[in-house]
């Protein structure tokens, strides 16, 4: 499949909140992620595991905004603002660069750059 239509049917399942579907979806089974704070997982089950924990925390979704995505190669950067209310009565706000490496339909590596 191209990897146009890929990225952009992920972004928007991030951007529709389904979230854990798309990590379903499109991670490789041996995907690494690394966090804007040096945090890394090292396969599937560890995104799922972390994004579970962080996901049940939100009490309300104020809005996530995709801004736009690019490809290059097997590369992709999506421009995601992700806003909020946790649980625990913090707020979180994040302007964020989702680097994905792509490789047979597949994620095999995802980083993410905050402001």
């Amino acid at each position: 499949m191209e990897l146009t239509k890929l990225v952009n049917e992920m972004d928007e399942m991030v951007k529709q909140g389904q979230i854990l579907e798309a990590v379903d979806k499109y991670f490789a089974s041996s995907i690494k992620t690394k966090d804007h704070n040096g945090m890394e997982t090292g396969d599937k089950k560890d995104v799922q595991t972390k994004l579970q924990g962080f996901l049940g925390g939100i009490q309300k979704v104020n809005g996530i905004t995709l801004h736009g995505n690019s490809i290059g190669g097997n590369t992709s950067m999506s421009e995601f603002t992700f806003d909020f209310d946790m649980k625990d009565g913090s707020k979180v706000y994040w302007h964020e660069i989702i680097r994905r490496q792509w490789k047979n339909g597949m994620v095999t590596d995802e980083s993410y750059f905050k402001n």
